[in-house]
């Protein structure tokens, strides 16, 4: 069978939208707190003097912690999502039912925000009433911004929150299991993990489309402050 021209347009047409952005948001949770917490935690350890062995086992501890709590949060706030989804689904389904008119005025309010006249949306309204799912999906959509949530999107979130904060809360700790030496391990610490934070910070703006150098610098930067802030409060409450 041959082709038709939409068909055509259509298959030579290759879009370069960027459409995994549920699943790097979560990734970006994960790893920033991953990185962040457990990199004030050594460091506010090594500020007390404490062996590499204790933080090693104290950030062990709060890495597994903070990725369930993470994660836990993550599926609680997908499942939030899902429930109001089909909340105003169904409110909005009574409505077509109940007062169709008023929905249809609705429709005509949603459409001459596009610059469209009364005699051109006109057809597309009536069309929309002869076919009430349609309808419904039309108004979830341009009436409340809201899209059909992936069932699947909660576990997603959730294990996709805890395995990055798993891997960015690796990276501070992993000196304190080589060096014996707390304190050139936290300098070792620092090193890697102020490049591990410019680095996530670049991938970071090019994905979310801001400045890649500024993205970097501000993420290092928060990096920084939190271990300083750690650092020093256990640096004080030590001399005290």
């Amino acid at each position: 069978m041959a082709e038709t021209t939409k068909e055509k347009l259509l298959n030579n047409h290759t879009e370069k939208h960027f459409t995994a952005g549920a699943i790097v948001r979560d990734v970006i949770i994960g790893v920033s707190d991953g990185l962040t917490v457990p990199f004030a935690l050594a460091a506010g350890l090594s500020g007390a003097n404490v062996g590499s062995s204790i933080i090693v086992t104290a950030g062990l501890a709060e890495v597994a912690a903070g990725a369930i709590s993470m994660g836990l949060g993550g599926y609680l706030a997908a499942k939030s999502e899902e429930d109001h989804y089909y909340r105003e689904l169904k409110r909005e389904q009574e409505e077509i039912i109940n007062v169709p008119d008023t929905e249809a005025a609705e429709c005509e309010e949603i459409l001459a925000e596009y610059d469209l006249q009364p005699h051109e949306y006109a057809p597309l309204i009536n069309a929309l009433r002869q076919k009430p799912q349609a309808w419904l999906e039309f108004m979830m959509k341009f009436e409340l911004g809201l899209e059909k949530p992936d069932p699947k999107r909660a576990l997603e979130s959730a294990f996709t929150i805890a395995f990055a904060y798993i891997l960015g809360g690796l990276v501070p700790l992993s000196p304190y299991i080589f060096i014996p030496d707390a304190v050139k391990a936290m300098l070792t610490s620092v090193g890697v993990t102020l490049i591990a934070l410019l680095f996530f910070g670049y991938v970071k703006g090019r994905f979310t489309g801001n400045r890649p150098i500024r993205s970097a610098l501000e993420t290092a930067l928060i990096g920084t402050i939190a271990s300083a802030a750690a650092y020093g409060i256990a640096k004080l409450v030590q001399a005290k």
